[in-house]
């Protein structure tokens, strides 16, 4: 099955497919989780293996050509590994990679890479072991630091570090986190990703240009030029004199909805074709139904097509995003 690219109304073609393989995280990150906890979804209600690699094998076949694995926590999911390995076998498909909080990468980084995965992104917001621990609800960063040694070692390079930097609580740690990464800087790459507000907005965002501007008071930053269709969002910089790569994610305060090329698919298969809407019919129902595979792709053409044109949260005000990042996928 093949024909012409995923595109929508506004004429964005899409090749890139987040796909969410469980709505549960180990850690619980203060600006993902509300303070009140989640309801996680029932097992029944998520998608299996199966499911999982059945619409992964539609979304291929209709141009997609990088998917990444997230959850919740990917790795929380039993058998992770078997499902890497189905996924990346699928034709056509020109990158697997995953999202992680790395607290398990110890043990499953090389098992994941012998399995067919190309690339992880690793979440690390502090490097000061009491302030991640209070940032991710108890979570170690000594096993996150071996988690992304681990990574290194297995050949997940080069590996993408995210940080979400809040106004008050980490904001003072963004060089810290650009010299950790200078270290090793064949292996490891930053992002800094703004936070985003989901149903409420519980803190106050450090804008990208903000923490560019810091950067470039002890780094000369040159502008790298992207031209992959399968590329997201981050805006690139690179430093020569210590060979760093460091990214922005600017979702409210430089949107990029107008370039959008990503589709988000949750956990129990509602297809998120913009991060701030969730009002699209399930395809896990439709599969369970019964529907083939040509039917799963006629469905996903017609909600690809509503996409909306963008969202309309912005650094200070607007709408907040819908849902619970954990059951979105990121």
């Amino acid at each position: 099955m093949n024909g012409p690219p995923l595109v929508d109304s506004f004429g964005r073609v899409h090749r890139y497919l987040r796909l969410s393989v469980t709505d549960r995280c180990n850690y619980h990150c203060t600006y993902c989780v509300p303070p009140e906890g989640v309801n996680w979804s029932p097992k029944s209600d998520i998608l299996s293996f199966e499911e999982l690699a059945c619409i992964a094998r539609v979304f291929v076949s209709l141009g997609i050509e990088k998917i990444r694995l997230t959850g919740g926590e990917p790795t929380a999911r039993a058998g992770i590994v078997h499902l890497v390995r189905q996924i990346a076998q699928l034709p056509g498909l020109k990158q697997l990679a995953m999202t992680t909080n790395g607290h398990t990468l110890a043990r499953l980084a090389a098992p994941l890479a012998n399995a067919g995965l190309h690339r992880v992104n690793i979440s690390i917001d502090s490097l000061d072991s009491a302030m991640f621990q209070d940032l991710t609800g108890g979570g170690s960063l000594k096993q996150v630091l071996r988690g992304i040694h681990a990574a290194r070692l297995a050949g997940l390079s080069p590996i993408r570090l995210n940080a979400v930097i809040l106004k008050g609580k980490n904001d003072h740690e963004v060089m810290d986190l650009v010299r950790f990464v200078e270290q090793h800087p064949k292996h490891l790459q930053l992002r800094f990703i703004e936070y985003m507000p989901f149903e409420v907005r519980r803190f106050e965002p450090v804008p990208s240009s903000t923490i560019l501007a810091q950067i470039a008071k002890e780094r000369t930053l040159m502008a790298i030029d992207k031209a992959a269709p399968t590329a997201g969002p981050a805006k690139e910089w690179f430093a020569p004199e210590t060979n760093l790569h460091v990214g922005f994610i600017t979702p409210l305060s430089q949107q990029f909805c107008a370039t959008c090329n990503r589709l988000r698919m949750t956990a129990t298969g509602h297809l998120r074709t913009c991060l701030a809407h969730e009002d699209t019919p399930s395809l896990r129902d439709l599969l369970r139904g019964g529907a083939s595979d040509e039917e799963l792709a006629r469905n996903i053409r017609n909600m690809v097509m509503g996409k909306p044109e963008g969202h309309a949260c912005t650094v200070e005000g607007g709408q907040p995003f819908e849902g619970i990042m954990t059951g979105i996928g990121g």
